[in-house]
């Protein structure tokens, strides 16, 4: 191997295979607007148009005997219905009709992303290649994922030891309930074969996450697990679809071919200034310390931490003609040309792409670094969109978690935890929060609440909250949940609405805060607040499995034309047993105390909304 040629290793691979989702992805649809795409099947597999699951009805369930006639007393349960239409993939299997569903072309290397609904108690798998089971199941409320569970990469069923393989459990369980669109991405490796057609590097899936949840990060498969296509292992299979053990649904199925990337930097020679620069054009002028040659970009030329400028300049050799994305991180300031044109610049990092002809252009890096508290490193990695990325300085330049900072967790251990602290809702800065408050679980099954509207904004199960933005260093004053998320609206979950169409304001200078109560024996909070006269109790609790919350509120002396705003979404749709699907079933709203609900168009977005008496209100949250 050319040493200028840095191929990433596996750990390196961790490191940087978000890029293949953070660039432009290049990933290709599967369309579902027929089964064009796919091998014949026997009937089990339609395209429509949507899907609703009851999530309270298993698949396997059957209406109670009727012990007089001696025969089952009512029809049989149907649990899952759909529409007709495009663009979801179901699988309905029969005792007649349960084929699997083969794509007619084949992948190796492979990312993938696909949206999943699975009903109460149903079991499928995805094939990668047609022999490596990416498990699909109802795994809802399990605490202790297992292989068998979903996103796990199931076993074989050989009983020699030295041929038999016993899966992968994820790493947490990040399942939602039945009947919610589950969205599903993997990066998967090929085995590797030479020319002897010998296999000498085992499968991969390099990451698996579920649900916005990183649940396998560099999983070797060392053979075919149970049930595939074919049990050996090649270069190019297909995917697969499990068919015959229950029935399950797709939509938004994406996914990209990946390769290797034939990308090589040589001639590579650099000059190494001593100074406090501030601009390149100094380090420029100033006097070359040491100079020659190098096989890879690295800080470690300048002799010394700080106070020092690196010029280096080469030849960057591409394969093809496309558009190639670059990452470049240091400390200190830097500037990546190629063929005398600056590409990208600034402090600590860049990120840029341009379109390249395939052959060799002339790259240059400038590096700059005067502040004695900035950690002396520099990396440049360079991908397409159908690649991984490539890496072209040395391991040592940049060691793989070499700026980050060891994350300082909250979790509550043994009782309930409270944390205040600022949220940037969705993830969004513009959308900062200033007055939320965490409420942790024991049971692993936590919320925040908005102070400042008297409002749950998001749930999620799993870890707590990393508290470093907030406490490291001079700090920012937030946090970060953990786990499996959901974010619900921000803004007044109350308000006086004197006209049909009036929407609930952003804000409210009606709105009292009052702070919360504690139960003395859950240590639970209750929130207080007033709003126009109204006194209001705001209390949000687990049910007894901790797989979802209840949210009781009571209003005392409310206005008429008093509302409470439930959830709001793209949206929301009743289902036949009463429940309520929101933002196209991405979780549930259960009404337990009887107000009749109303769902209403505010521009775009629907909203769920109780009329508000002196009657308590109680729903449930389900996600």
């Amino acid at each position: 191997m050319n040493p200028t040629r840095i191929m990433l290793s596996a750990v390196m691979y961790l490191v940087l295979s978000a890029l293949l989702f953070a660039q432009n992805s290049g990933m290709k649809p599967l369309p579902f607007e027929d089964l064009s795409a796919f091998q014949s099947q026997s009937g089990n597999w339609q395209i429509v148009g949507d899907v609703m699951m009851d999530p309270t009805v298993d698949i396997h369930a059957q209406p109670p005997l009727d012990k007089k006639k001696k025969k089952k007393s009512e029809a049989p349960l149907r649990p899952i219905t759909s529409v007709s239409g495009t663009g979801v993939l179901l699988n309905m299997p029969d005792d007649d009709k349960k084929s699997h569903l083969v794509t007619n072309w084949e992948h190796g290397d492979i990312a993938l992303e696909v949206e999943v609904m699975i009903p109460k108690g149903s079991n499928s798998g995805l094939y990668l290649q047609g022999r490596y089971e990416v498990q699909l199941c109802d795994s809802w409320g399990v605490k202790t994922a297992r292989f068998s569970d979903i996103g796990g990469i199931y076993r074989n069923w050989e009983q020699n030891p030295e041929t038999s393989y016993m899966g992968k459990a994820p790493l947490v369980n990040a399942a939602k309930a039945p009947g919610l669109w589950q969205k599903l991405e993997v990066v998967f490796k090929a085995p590797r074969f030479d020319a002897s057609g010998n296999k000498i590097a085992n499968a991969r899936v390099i990451s698996t996450t579920l649900n916005g949840v990183k649940i396998h990060d560099n999983v070797e498969i060392p053979r075919p697990t149970g049930g595939p296509l074919v049990n050996d292992e090649v270069a190019l299979g297909p995917i697969m679809i499990q068919g015959d053990h229950g029935p399950v649904a797709f939509r938004n199925f994406q996914y990209k071919l990946i390769g290797d990337l034939d990308i090589r930097m040589e001639d590579l020679n650099y000059e190494v200034h001593h100074g406090p620069f501030e601009t390149e054009s100094e380090v420029k002028e100033s006097a070359v310390v040491k100079s020659g040659s190098i096989s890879a970009l690295t800080y470690e030329v300048a002799g010394k931490e700080n106070e020092y400028g690196i010029v280096f300049t080469g030849k960057l050799t591409v394969p093809e003609t496309t558009d190639y994305f670059f990452d470049m991180v240091y400390g200190g300031i830097g500037n990546l040309k190629i063929d005398g044109v600056s590409i990208g610049d600034g402090w600590g990092g860049l990120s840029a792409s341009t379109s390249l002809q395939a052959g060799s252009h002339f790259i240059e890096v400038v590096l700059f670094k005067a502040q004695s508290w900035v950690r002396s490193s520099l990396s440049l990695v360079v991908s397409t969109t159908n690649s991984y990325p490539v890496a072209l300085h040395s391991f040592s330049s940049s060691p793989p978690g070499s700026n980050l900072v060891p994350p300082i967790l909250i979790e509550p251990k043994s009782e309930v935890r409270l944390l205040r602290a600022f949220l940037d809702f969705k993830g969004d800065r513009s959308q900062r929060l200033t007055h939320t408050i965490g409420v942790g679980e024991p049971d692993r099954i936590h919320y925040i609440y908005d102070l400042n509207a008297g409002n749950l904004v998001c749930v999620w199960k799993g870890d707590f909250v990393d508290a470093t933005p907030m406490w490291h260093d001079r700090g920012d004053g937030s946090f970060r949940p953990i786990g499996m998320l959901q974010y619900l609206f921000s803004g007044p979950s109350l308000a006086v609405l004197d006209a049909p169409g009036q929407g609930f304001p952003s804000s409210s200078t009606d709105f009292i805060s009052k702070g919360y109560k504690l139960d003395y024996a859950s240590r639970r909070p209750t929130f207080l607040y007033e709003y126009k006269g109204a006194e209001v109790s705001d209390q949000i609790v687990p049910d007894e499995e901790a797989k979802y919350f209840i949210r009781k509120v009571i209003v005392s002396n409310p206005r008429p034309n008093t509302y409470l705003k439930v959830a709001e979404g793209r949206k929301i749709e009743l289902l036949p047993n009463g429940w309520y699907a929101v933002d196209d079933k991405q979780y549930y709203i259960n009404i337990q105390s009887g107000q009749v609900p109303s769902v209403r168009s505010i521009g775009d977005v629907k909203e769920l909304i109780l009329p508000v008496d002196t009657t308590p209100i109680q729903y449930s949250l389900t996600w």
